[in-house]
């Protein structure tokens, strides 16, 4: 499904005019249309914020480890977890990656949930395979052989993607930037 990519002005290389505004926008097909300075935040074991809409209609941001399979954004969790019902009931859901090391890095997804799949439902192995590749990714170890809490993974595609940055900090003045 084709989208959108935002690219904000910035200030990694010293202030420009328009700095935090839009610059360019393009369409992409796939997430491997993104820039490779963003593409490797998605690659990367850096802990995303994810948004989605709670029962008081207000946005509940959690920290969490983020995958991705070709196009779909994979969001992992407890299935006894009170936001997996939020979910269900509001499948839209915004994923942010921030650069660790440059809070003025960062690239934003949003994306909706195609598809839930459960540890112990048929096609359940699925889950516990990305479970596996996750758990390497963030922690560097051989995957874990059992878990005991049931879990449930949700793919979604993106439906557009805003990005800023780069992954050099530089050393723009303070003066001027808000």
């Amino acid at each position: 499904m084709p989208f959108i990519i935002a690219n904000f002005r910035h200030v990694a290389d010293g202030l420009q005019e328009g700095q935090f505004a839009i610059g360019e926008r393009k369409r992409a097909a796939s997430l491997h249309d993104l820039d490779p300075i963003y593409r490797q935040l998605l690659d990367q074991p850096i802990t995303q914020t994810l948004g989605i809409i709670g029962p008081d209609g207000r946005p509940s941001l959690t920290p969490m480890w983020f995958d991705y399979e070709d196009d779909n954004i994979l969001v992992n969790t407890a299935s006894h977890r009170a936001k997996c019902e939020w979910i269900r009931k509001n499948p839209r859901m915004t994923s942010l990656l921030v650069n660790p090391d440059n809070a003025y890095h960062w690239v934003q997804i949003k994306h909706t949930v195609a598809k839930e799949l459960r540890e112990w439902e048929p096609g359940g192995d699925y889950v516990t395979n990305q479970l596996d590749r996750i758990w390497a990714k963030y922690t560097g170890s051989p995957p874990l052989t059992a878990c005991a809490t049931r879990r449930s993974t949700r793919g979604g595609s993106c439906s557009s993607v805003a990005s800023t940055g780069s992954p050099h900090l530089g050393s723009p003045s303070r003066k001027g930037l808000l």
